[in-house]
C-alpha cells in the first residue's frame, strides 16, 4: 500500500513538474493607440479560459502562460477588444507595445479641440476621471461629485434638490471654472457660472473627464482662476451594439437607461442613440423630480480626409427645491433632522414647491463638427453650435407674497407666512384669501425665467513640425439672454395689479401667463483669436499660448423704457491672456514642470449695467489673475506619485457700490490662493489598486479697503472701509485628502470604497459688508468631517449578453456633518445658517449589453 501511494504521489509531482515546466512568462505594455497614454487597469485574458491579469499603472503587465500557441484577449471599458496570438518559447515572450483603439471614431481630432493635456508632457497639474471610475463610482451621486477625490474639489449637494449640487476648485467657484464638454465653452455668458441641473444627464453620456487645475491647457480665452474641467462625451461608436440599464435606490429612486448603435456601416455611416429617465422623492423632504436625457450622434467618415458629426444632447428636467438654510438648533428641533424643508406644501394633492422651491429647465446643445485631416501632420477641426434654453425657478409675488415665502436671512417662516398644522405652506389658505379679495390676487406663483440663445463657431488647426505643433484657431460666440417673471398660478385669485412697465396703464389687470416685474434681455457677442507653439522632445514638453478676445454687451429693457429707447450702446472689452509652461523628464522615473500665467477678464454683465438699468458704468475694471504652479512626478511600474505647489493672485474683483444716489467702482479687492496638492497611485498586486489624495490650502483676502467718493468738485461724498486682509476666503474646505482601495476579489467581482476628509472650511461671507475694524476675523469654522462610501461591481453572463450588476452605497457610517455653511452675525455655529450633507444613501442597478 505503501508503496503505491508513493507511486502516485511521484506521478502527481510529476505531473505538477511538467506543468511547472510549460509555465513562461508573456510581458508588454497597453497604450491608448490616439493619446499614447497607458491604460492602467486593462485585463488580458488567455481566450477560453478564466487565467488572466490587469496592466500596472505605466501600462505594462506580465502573465505566466502555458509554452504554446494560444491567443490573448485584451480588454479595457471604452475600447474596442484586441486579441493578439501569441506562441512563447522557452524564454517567454515580450509583446511590445499593444496599441488598443478608443471604440470612438477619430478621437484624435476630438482631442485636438478640447486641449486634453498628456501626463509628463503636458505642464499642468491635472487629474483624469476615466469612465470605469464613472461606470463604478458615481451610483446616484450628481455629476460634480466624481470629481469629490480629486486634490483641492470641494463638491456638496448644496440645498439637496436634484441638480441643486455645486464645485468649488482651489477655492473658486463656477464663475472661476472653466467648464467645456466636447471643447465648446458652457459658463453662462452673463456671469459665468455653471447651473449643474441644467446639465443633469452628463454622467449618462460622459466618456472621459479631466481636470486641470489652475490655469490649465485650454487654448481658449476662459476665466479658469482655479482650473478647467475638460468633458468628453460619448461620440461615433466603431461597434453595433448598446445596453439596457435599470437602477433603483433610497427615496423612491429610480432610473432606467438604454442606448444602441449600428457601429460604423459599410457606408460610413454610425447612429447612436440613447435615452434615460431617473426620478425619485429625494432625500430632503418635498425634493422629488423628474428627469430625462437624450443623447443623439450621427457620423458619416466621407474619405480620408473629412469627417462629419452631428451631437444632440439635452437633458430637461424639473425638481423641487429646498429653498433656505437653516440654523444648526432648528434642525435639532425639527423632527424631521437634517432633511427638514420649510419651502413646500401640498396643492391639488401633490407636493408644490414655494418661493425658491422649484426650478425646471431644458438647455439642449447641438453641434456639427468638422474634421479634416489635411495631410498626416495637419488638422483642422472645427465645431459649429447651439443651445436654446427654456425655464427658470418658482417665485412667490405680490402684496402678501410672504404668505408662502421662508425668510432667507432666518431660515424661518416670516410672521405672515401661512402653515398648516405639520407646518406645511399653506396654498389652500392662502387660495381662500385671494378668492376673498376684491383687488386680485394678494399672493401669486410666478416663474423667475432666465432663458437664453447661445450660438458659436469654433475652429482649430494643428500644424506638426517635428517636434513642434503649432496650434491657432477662432472662438465666435452670440449670445441672448431673457429674464422676465411671469405669472404661473393666481393662486385663486382672478388677476394682479402691476405697475413695473412704463408701456402698459397703470394697474393693469395680469393674467397667468402675462409678465410682470421686469422683463430685459442681455446680448453679449465674443470673438476670440488664439495660438499656440508647443515642444515635444524625449525629455523635454513646453508650450507657450495667447489669446485676446472682443467682448461686448448690450442691454435691452421692455419695461423701463419706451420702445425707441430700449436699447443700451455696446459697452466693450479686450480681455487677453498668456500662458508658458515646461516639463522635463529627467529619468523615466522623474519629471518636473513649471508653468505660469497672466490674463485680464472682462466684468460680469450686472457690473456693467448700474442698478438693473441702461445706465452704463463707465468706471469698470477689468479683473486681473497672476498665477504659478510647480510639480514633481515620480513613477514606476507598480507606483506612481504627484506633488505640486500653486499660487495664484486674484485682483481687482469686480464691485460696485451706491453712495448717495451716487455709484462706484472699488478697486483693490485682491485675493491670493496658495497651496500644496498630492496624489499617489500604487498597485501591489494586479488584483489591489489604492489611491490617495492630499491638498492643503491658504486662501486669504490680501488687504483691507478704504475707499473715498469725490464729486466733480473734489468735494467728499462718502467713504468705505472694509476691513478683510488676512481673512479666509470661505465656502470651501482648504484641506481635503481621499483614500481610494479597489481589490478584485475573483475575476469579474470588484469592491471598493473611498474615505474622504474635509477639514478647515469656512463659512460663506459677503467681505464687502465687513465694514466695522471689530469684524477683521474669520467666519465661523466649519467642523471637519470625513465620510466613507463603498462600492461593488460583479460582471456575469446572461446567456450569450454580458452583463453587469452595480451596488453603491454613499456615507456607510450614516455620518452626521455640515457641508455648507453661510456666517451669522455672530461668527460661531449658533447663528450661521448652514445645510447638513446627506446621510447613508444607495443604489443598485443592473446593466445588460447587447
Amino acid at each position: 500500500m505503501r508503496k503505491m501511494s508513493f507511486l502516485f504521489l511521484m506521478t502527481i509531482l510529476l505531473f505538477v513538474s511538467a506543468g511547472l515546466n510549460g509555465q513562461v512568462t508573456v510581458t508588454g505594455k497597453v497604450i491608448d493607440k490616439d493619446t499614447q497614454e497607458p491604460l492602467i487597469g486593462a485585463a488580458i485574458v488567455v481566450e477560453g479560459t478564466s487565467k488572466g491579469t490587469v496592466t500596472n499603472l505605466n501600462g505594462s503587465f506580465e502573465l505566466p502562460v502555458e509554452q504554446k500557441q494560444q491567443t490573448l484577449l485584451f480588454k479595457y471599458l471604452g475600447y474596442g477588444d484586441h486579441k493578439e496570438t501569441i506562441n512563447p518559447g522557452n524564454d517567454g515572450l515580450d509583446m511590445g507595445t499593444i496599441s488598443m483603439k478608443s471604440n470612438v471614431v477619430g478621437l484624435n481630432e476630438v482631442l485636438v479641440l478640447t486641449s486634453f493635456a498628456r501626463d509628463k508632457e503636458t505642464p499642468v497639474a491635472l487629474s483624469t476621471i476615466q469612465p470605469a471610475t464613472i461606470d463604478e463610482k458615481l451610483g446616484s451621486l450628481e455629476f460634480p461629485q466624481i470629481l469629490k477625490s480629486t486634490p483641492s474639489v470641494y463638491a456638496t449637494r448644496g440645498s439637496g434638490g436634484f441638480g441643486d449640487s455645486r464645485i468649488y476648485l482651489r477655492g473658486f467657484d463656477t464663475n472661476n471654472i472653466g467648464v467645456l464638454i466636447n471643447g465648446v465653452p458652457v459658463n453662462d455668458m452673463e456671469n459665468g457660472r455653471v447651473y449643474w441641473s441644467n446639465w443633469s444627464g452628463l454622467s449618462d453620456v460622459t466618456k472621459t473627464m479631466q481636470v486641470q487645475r489652475g490655469l490649465g491647457a485650454s487654448k481658449l480665452a476662459l476665466s479658469s482662476v482655479g482650473g478647467t474641467i475638460n468633458i468628453l462625451t460619448n461620440s461615433t461608436d466603431v461597434a453595433k451594439g448598446g445596453s439596457f440599464y435599470s437602477a433603483v435606490g433610497n427615496n423612491g429612486y429610480r432610473k432606467q437607461s438604454v442606448n444602441a448603435s449600428t457601429g460604423l456601416m459599410e457606408n460610413n455611416w454610425s447612429v447612436s442613440l440613447m435615452g434615460t429617465h431617473t426620478y425619485g422623492d429625494g432625500y430632503i423632504n418635498g425634493t422629488s423630480f423628474d428627469a430625462w436625457t437624450y443623447f443623439m450622434n450621427v457620423s458619416k467618415i466621407i474619405n480620408d480626409q473629412h469627417r462629419i458629426s452631428f451631437t444632440a444632447f439635452g437633458a430637461p428636467q424639473w425638481h423641487n427645491q429646498r429653498g433656505t438654510a437653516s440654523k444648526i438648533q432648528a434642525y435639532r428641533d425639527d423632527p424631521d433632522g437634517i432633511r427638514r424643508n420649510l419651502s413646500y406644501g401640498i396643492r391639488d394633492g401633490k407636493i408644490y414647491g414655494g418661493g425658491y422651491g422649484y426650478n425646471e429647465y431644458h438647455k439642449p446643445q447641438l453641434s456639427l463638427n468638422h474634421y479634416w485631416n489635411i495631410d498626416k501632420n495637419t488638422i483642422i477641426s472645427t465645431a459649429l453650435y447651439a443651445s436654446v434654453s427654456q425655464g427658470g425657478g418658482r417665485r412667490v409675488d405680490g402684496e402678501n407674497g410672504d404668505w408662502l415665502n421662508i425668510d432667507y436671512d432666518t431660515g424661518e417662516p416670516t410672521n405672515i407666512t401661512l402653515q398648516t398644522p405639520d407646518g406645511l405652506l399653506d396654498f389652500e389658505e392662502a387660495a381662500r384669501r385671494n378668492g376673498e379679495s376684491l383687488t386680485g390676487s394678494k399672493a401669486f406663483v410666478g416663474m423667475s425665467v432666465n432663458q437664453h440663445q447661445w450660438y458659436g463657431l469654433l475652429s482649430t488647426m494643428n500644424k506638426e513640425l517635428g517636434n513642434i505643433n503649432i496650434t491657432g484657431g477662432f472662438d465666435g460666440r452670440y449670445y441672448i439672454g431673457e429674464h422676465y417673471k411671469e405669472i404661473t398660478d393666481l393662486l385663486g385669485g382672478e388677476y394682479f395689479l402691476d405697475d413695473e412697465s412704463i408701456n402698459r396703464p397703470e394697474s393693469t389687470p395680469l393674467k397667468e401667463g402675462d409678465k410682470y416685474a421686469y422683463h430685459n434681455d442681455g446680448v453679449v457677442a465674443w470673438g476670440g483669436l488664439f495660438g499656440q507653439m508647443e515642444y515635444v522632445g524625449a525629455n523635454y514638453s513646453a508650450f507657450l499660448t495667447a489669446s485676446v478676445s472682443q467682448k461686448s454687451y448690450q442691454r435691452i429693457d421692455y419695461f423701463q423704457y419706451e420702445p425707441d429707447n430700449q436699447k443700451s450702446d455696446w459697452v466693450n472689452f479686450t480681455p487677453w491672456s498668456v500662458k508658458l509652461g515646461a516639463n522635463y523628464n529627467a529619468t523615466e522615473e522623474h519629471n518636473f514642470f513649471v508653468n505660469g500665467g497672466y490674463f485680464t477678464r472682462a466684468p460680469y454683465f450686472s457690473t456693467i449695467f448700474l442698478n438693473y438699468t441702461n445706465e452704463i458704468n463707465d468706471g469698470a475694471k477689468y479683473e486681473k489673475v497672476l498665477s504659478f504652479d510647480v510639480g514633481y512626478g515620480f513613477s514606476l511600474p507598480n507606483f506612481s506619485a504627484k506633488i505640486n505647489g500653486y499660487w495664484t493672485n486674484w485682483q481687482d474683483k469686480g464691485l460696485v457700490r451706491s453712495f448717495n444716489n451716487e455709484t462706484a467702482n472699488i478697486p483693490g479687492i485682491n485675493a491670493l490662493h496658495t497651496g500644496i496638492e498630492s496624489e499617489i497611485f500604487w498597485k501591489p498586486i494586479p488584483e489591489l489598486y489604492i489611491k490617495g489624495m492630499f491638498s492643503w490650502g491658504d486662501w486669504t483676502w490680501e488687504d483691507d479697503i478704504d475707499f473715498s467718493l469725490f464729486d466733480d468738485n473734489n468735494d467728499l461724498i462718502d467713504s468705505y472701509s472694509a476691513y478683510i486682509g488676512g481673512v479666509h476666503v470661505g465656502n470651501s474646505a482648504q484641506i481635503t485628502s481621499a483614500l481610494r482601495v479597489d481589490y478584485e476579489i475573483f475575476p469579474g467581482l470588484k469592491l471598493g470604497a473611498d474615505v474622504n476628509y474635509y477639514g478647515k472650511n469656512y463659512a460663506e461671507f459677503d467681505p464687502t459688508n465687513r465694514t466695522k475694524e471689530n469684524e477683521k476675523t474669520d467666519s465661523w469654522q466649519l467642523p471637519d468631517y470625513n465620510t466613507v462610501d463603498m462600492n461593488l461591481k460583479y460582471d456575469f453572463n446572461i446567456g450569450s449578453l454580458d452583463a453587469s450588476l452595480y451596488g453603491k452605497v454613499n456615507n456607510l457610517l450614516n455620518t452626521e456633518y455640515i457641508a455648507d455653511a453661510r456666517d451669522g452675525d455672530k461668527h460661531n455655529a449658533e447663528t450661521a445658517l448652514v445645510y447638513y450633507g446627506f446621510g447613508t444613501t444607495w443604489s443598485t442597478g443592473l446593466k445588460i449589453k447587447f
